[in-house]
């Protein structure tokens, strides 16, 4: 054998020595999970849930950063350039994985190759919510005043190609009213729009809308979601009150930068698995109207595949684009 090619032998070995040794002491610092949207929404309390869990999993702190901006875009860049060594985990969701792809022109990270996908963590569905005052208590009720009022019903979203706003076309489409969409700033001044009826109705995730609901600022009058929700079960599906084949469903996972160590990535999975079964993330989960996430990372990585190509086609009959 020649001496090239026993070095690099030599060289491989190593490197599998190296990785393996990472792995037996990882993690040995703090692990950060960045979130690319504000504190105290649903993606936000979703992570800080699961953190919780993930540090007496791990024996080592599991920290949340948040780094709003663009739709998670900013959190999903930054994350993707980080060393890939299992310190800076990414909480990727619908927004950042399978819309933003299709909605900006330009993004410096692929939403599937950039990434080494950890476990899918939950999914839950969204609220679709009318302001108490404009007299309207079910889907039926709002349909039928949208087409009383062409172009004068206005529905809010947390910001053009939010799953807010794709769940507010596909329901101009399905009922063929002529409704408006009002873009803003987050999920907390689209809800304020509604309270005070300046816009007429909007689909936000349980978490955020759910509270707003049971104290009467809001009116929940149905999910969106295949089933009935544990968090609201009186409310009906979009489905059941009517609109056939509407279906959204939110989720969010956790993701790795590209090149994390497999043992390190089967590490991070076990123990959000042992996270998952604790009953204070179950309690929480159920209590947000969330349904808990399974499988592996190959698992989670298929299905982002798939969320990416079917929700490109939503975005192209919206007519969505951000510059």
């Amino acid at each position: 054998m020649s001496r090239p090619v026993m070095r690099w032998i030599l060289l491989a070995i190593g490197l599998v020595v190296a990785f393996a040794a990472q792995a037996q002491v990882y993690p040995s610092r703090p692990v950060r999970v960045v979130v690319g949207f504000a504190a105290g929404g649903s993606t936000d309390k979703l992570a800080r849930l699961v953190a919780l869990r993930l540090s007496e999993e791990l024996g080592q702190s599991v920290v949340v950063e948040n780094r709003p901006g663009a739709a998670g875009n900013i959190a999903a860049e930054a994350v993707a350039g980080a060393p890939p060594d299992g310190y800076t985990l990414f909480m990727a969701t619908l927004s950042s994985q399978a819309i933003n792809p299709h909605l900006y022109e330009k993004l410096n990270f692929d939403a599937i190759k950039s990434f080494e996908p950890i476990m899918l963590v939950a999914k839950y569905p969204l609220l679709l919510v009318v302001p108490p005052q404009l007299g309207v208590s079910s889907v039926g009720e709002l349909v039928a005043y949208a087409r009383a009022n062409p172009g004068r019903v206005f529905y809010a979203s947390s910001g053009n190609g939010s799953p807010a706003h794709l769940a507010g076309e596909i329901f101009r489409t399905l009922t063929g009213t002529d409704v408006k969409h009002v873009p803003y700033r987050g999920g907390g001044p689209a809800m304020l729009s509604l309270m005070s009826n300046e816009t007429q109705f909007g689909f936000e995730t349980i978490p955020s809308a759910i509270g707003h609901a049971r104290s009467g600022k809001l009116r929940g009058i149905a999910v969106t979601s295949e089933t009935r929700s544990g968090a609201a079960p009186e409310l009906p599906t979009m489905q059941q009150a009517g609109i056939d084949d509407f279906v959204v469903t939110s989720w969010a996972g956790l993701v790795a930068p590209a090149g994390t160590p497999r043992a390190v990535i089967d590490k991070l999975t076990a123990a959000t698995h042992a996270a998952m079964r604790s009953t204070l993330v179950q309690e929480g989960l159920a209590a947000d109207g969330a349904q808990p996430g399974s499988g592996d990372g190959p698992d989670f990585g298929r299905f982002m595949q798939s969320e990416l190509k079917s929700w490109g086609e939503v975005v192209r009959r919206a007519g969505a684009k951000v510059e």
